[in-house]
């Protein structure tokens, strides 16, 4: 414990004006970021000209690139972080605002579109022209996360008017809207779907993560109002609960972000699920994923440090310190660089853990969380701190500085009038993308709502078991039960060398190299990829090697194997 005294001590200068330099920058920001935002909101927003009422343009950018859209998803969380200052009392002028968003939401529901209509899947459609005409040109859709994000920043307003005497109002206008978003997830939930990037169909762990936050608050609500739904909902939430878990990677000590693309799994999606659904009540559990869980704490250490070696901003920045952080490392829109909301996210998670920390009076180290808290006294041992110990306090101190390291980051990117756009260079740090990003000034918000302590309603996370017998069956949309199955293939390769797999079935590619997945290296020379397969299915495999342009396949004859009916399994192989 001297070695994390020592730490903590030789830091405190440099701490101390840190913490300044974040002070300076939420006293700074916040008044701009929350204009940004409202400037982003139709129809009187200054920079959402064209825009009805309540409708949220994604960034005033019409060209290189095109955001002048209204994404469910970015609505929702923007929403839903106006309506906890609303109903948390922060800020008491915004009800026209959210008024209007609820009538703006009920009307996109029935706007028919590439997805569907109101009851044929068309809830999935991503985004909407901003008079709420249909997109029609090409896309990835559906995205399943907006109904479950939409439906969560109504139930928070509809929780609050009960609360305070209006359930009328909650249920002839808010329940029907919530009752549809809930009815989508119920049907939709066990299908695949692009991600939040919109880039990659699968099984998305942001989608799912709001997906269970959506059912279980749902089935409160209609219990709340004496809606019988209340039981599909709490069935489905326990079987979305079930399948949560399988996107554990226990090789790497992450969640991967998504079932198939062929990259790492490492991704700001694990971050941003932590945060949109942490429920303080829940303490650090690891079944839903809390921020300060070990499970969450060990994603954000793989996440982050999947980021230090590959921008030139980061370059001589201590292992152990903030870094600039992007969607995913192997990202190349816009040439791949940090972006401001996934930055601030990391920020945020931390506070939210150091939010439960100080609740409960301790700090509990795993030997899955081990290493992200070595980061801070590589002596550091498992076993839980009380808040009497010094190493809880030095560690609760030595995580607020990490914490604050990353907004210090953030504004020394940010340009001095305060706008903040999508991303900033990987290079130099200049703005780069869509300018006035609302989702930008959104999650700058929520990360200083979260350093200043804020706590967001409970949504009822805390006590949840995962059921002992989990059911794939949607009550609805159908779709094929799933499995986890992680492959690792030992196999020693050359600089520039990777090891890819496929195989017979469409979550294996179908035979293609060309979209081959590719498998991490977390535990070289033992090559792994975590994939949710079809229950109960027999399939052929093989790995490839691919250098230079060249493919290799390995020898004959295929390999095969058939995946239980539930649970996970582990495939170990070496190269031949």
């Amino acid at each position: 414990m001297r070695a994390l005294f020592l730490y903590c001590l030789s830091l405190s200068a440099s701490v101390w004006a840190q913490s300044s330099a974040v002070d300076a920058y939420v006293a700074s920001e916040s008044p701009i970021a929350k204009a940004g935002v409202l400037a982003n909101i139709g129809p009187s927003g200054s920079k959402s000209s064209g825009a009805k009422a309540g409708v949220v343009i994604a960034s005033p950018s019409s060209t290189n690139p095109n955001y002048l859209f209204t994404w469910t998803r970015d609505s929702s969380l923007v929403f839903k972080a106006l309506i906890d200052q609303y109903t948390l009392g922060l800020d008491t002028t915004l009800r026209s605002e959210i008024d209007n968003f609820v009538s703006a939401e009920t009307a996109q529901q029935q706007v028919s579109n590439p997805s569907g209509s109101v009851s044929s899947g068309g809830l999935g459609e991503p985004k909407f022209n901003i008079d709420l005409s249909a997109f029609t040109g090409a896309w990835g859709r559906p995205q399943r996360d907006g109904p479950a994000l939409r439906s969560t920043a109504l139930i928070t307003y509809a929780n609050w008017l009960i609360a305070n005497g209006n359930a009328s109002y909650v249920s002839s206008t808010l329940w029907p809207v919530i009752k549809l978003d809930l009815g989508y997830v119920v049907s939709f939930w066990n299908q695949t779907g692009f991600d939040l990037w919109e880039e990659v169909s699968s099984s998305s762990f942001f989608t799912t993560a709001v997906q269970h936050r959506s059912l279980r608050e749902g089935a409160a609500l209609a219990t709340a109002l004496g809606d019988t739904a209340a039981a599909q909902y709490t069935t489905q939430a326990a079987n979305i609960l079930c399948f949560l878990q399988s996107y554990w990677n226990p090789n790497g000590l992450y969640m991967t972000a998504n079932t198939g693309g062929g990259r790492s799994g490492k991704d700001a999606n694990t971050a941003l699920a932590s945060i949109h659904t942490f429920d303080a009540a829940a303490g650090c559990d690891a079944v839903t994923f809390q921020p300060c869980s070990d499970k969450a704490l060990s994603s954000l250490k793989v996440y982050v440090d999947a980021f230090r070696s590959i921008y030139t901003i980061n370059s001589g920045v201590a292992s152990n310190a903030a870094v600039a952080t992007g969607r995913y490392p192997e990202d190349s829109y816009m040439g791949g660089n940090p972006w401001y909301l996934t930055t601030a996210a990391v920020a945020e998670q931390l506070y939210d853990a150091i939010i439960v920390w100080k609740r409960t009076g301790n700090i509990e180290i795993t030997s899955i969380s081990l290493a992200f808290f070595q980061q801070f006294s590589s002596s550091v041992t498992t076993g839980v701190y009380a808040s009497s110990t010094t190493t809880y306090s030095d560690l609760l101190a030595a995580v607020q500085t990490f914490a604050d390291g990353f907004l210090v980051i953030n504004a020394k990117y940010t340009p001095s009038g305060g706008g903040l756009a999508e991303q900033y260079s990987r290079s130099n740090g200049a703005p780069l993308s869509a300018a006035d990003l609302t989702w930008s000034y959104a999650a700058t918000l929520t990360a200083f709502g979260a350093r200043a302590g804020v706590v967001p309603a409970s949504w009822g996370a805390s006590g949840l078991t995962v059921p002992s017998s989990c059911s794939t069956n949607s009550g609805g949309g159908g779709g094929v039960g799933t499995v986890s199955i992680t492959f690792n293939e030992f196999a020693t390769t050359v600089f520039g060398e990777n090891i890819y797999l496929t195989g017979s079935i469409d979550a294996l590619q179908n035979w293609s190299p060309d979209t081959a997945l590719l498998l991490n290296t977390d535990n070289y020379p033992t090559w792994s990829i975590t994939l949710n397969l079809p229950a109960s299915t027999t399939f052929q495999y093989k790995f490839i090697r691919k250098f230079n342009g060249a493919v290799t396949w390995e020898s004959d004859p295929n390999r095969q194997f058939t995946t239980p009916a539930s649970g996970s399994s582990v495939i170990n192989d070496s190269w031949r």
